[in-house]
């Protein structure tokens, strides 16, 4: 249903403002008024994926620390789930991420940036440094993530919409939040954001096959046809690697087609559909590498160039 990411400072209360949300979300989802379909609310957070705070320390295991969170988030996101994701979330990167992986499951989202002044943030992770110590930043790691952070912009598709909470709030706008999230606008996946559909493993065999049987097809025509020569449209039988034969209309040039230049054409087609296979397609949905399909799509692809 939603993808609701929290990000601010370290030590700013993100945690705190993730459970009011939570509280609220889970309120309005079981009030009579509400008629939406039925929804549960989760939150992950680095606690989950046992991240530590010392982590941060280090930027060779913070790399990691946030592909665990990530990955714990592509396995709950869902169209039946508002999931608050409660971590550092200071890169824009890494929220452009987040937002891609909601746009893929095509559900809304929206974005919570928790505002406290620095000073404030390192009171509070000073006055919870008692008996927990394991969930603390250190000073200097503190210091260096406040320094580092990227903020929120509205102005920015992956952190709209946005909502600021400032540290003097006591409440979070929960009506405005539950709006977003509920009946806000789904943007559609697109070619950056959606599932390449795998490739058939038999999608290269059948292209170089299907491929040198067209053009032994049409050189076997031309040398049957009386009107070899005269141009116009020439039946074609295709024997295909599936043992079936399919019958194709090709239309020909006023002049015999050689053979030199039916293997360049079908060079170029071959190395140009090898790298879609090998890269993966760009276009919406599966892409059919049936030997039916390729053998349609080479002889279009002589029909248009012949001539040049």
């Amino acid at each position: 249903m939603a993808l609701v990411t929290i990000s601010g400072y370290p030590a700013s209360g993100k945690t705190r403002r993730a459970l009011q949300l939570k509280s609220y979300l889970e309120e309005r989802l079981q009030s009579p008024e509400y008629t939406g379909p039925t929804l549960k609310v989760v939150i992950v957070s680095d606690a989950d994926t046992k991240v530590k705070r010392s982590v941060y320390d280090d930027g060779r295991q913070e790399k990691p620390a946030r592909a665990a969170l990530f990955t714990a988030v592509q396995r709950l996101i869902n169209k039946d789930t508002i999931l608050i994701v409660d971590g550092m979330n200071y890169i824009k990167g890494y929220r452009y991420q987040l937002y891609c992986a909601a746009r893929e499951q095509q559900i809304r989202v929206c974005t919570i940036f928790v505002v406290a002044k620095p000073e404030h943030c390192r009171e509070w992770n000073t006055s919870r440094a008692e008996g927990e110590e394991a969930d603390t930043y250190s000073s200097s790691t503190l210091d260096n993530l406040i320094a580092r952070y990227e903020e929120p912009n509205s102005m920015v598709r992956w952190d709209s919409p946005l909502f600021t909470i400032p540290w003097i709030e006591e409440d979070i706008p929960g009506p405005d939040i539950f709006n977003a999230i509920t009946s806000g606008i789904v943007k559609p996946p697109n070619v950056g954001t959606s599932t390449v559909a795998p490739t058939p493993t038999d999608a290269l065999h059948n292209l170089e096959q299907t491929s040198t049987q067209v053009v032994s097809a049409i050189m076997s025509a031309q040398s049957t046809s009386p009107s070899s020569g005269f141009g116009g449209p020439l039946q074609i039988s295709v024997e295909l690697p599936s043992s079936v034969t399919i019958n194709k209309t090709i239309t020909l040039p006023a002049r015999t087609v050689t053979i030199s230049q039916l293997q360049r054409l079908k060079r170029q087609f071959v190395t140009t559909h090898k790298k879609v296979i090998t890269l993966g397609a760009s276009e919406k949905g599966a892409v059919d590498w049936s030997p039916e399909i390729v053998a349609e799509k080479l002889v279009r692809f002589i029909e248009e160039y012949i001539g040049s």
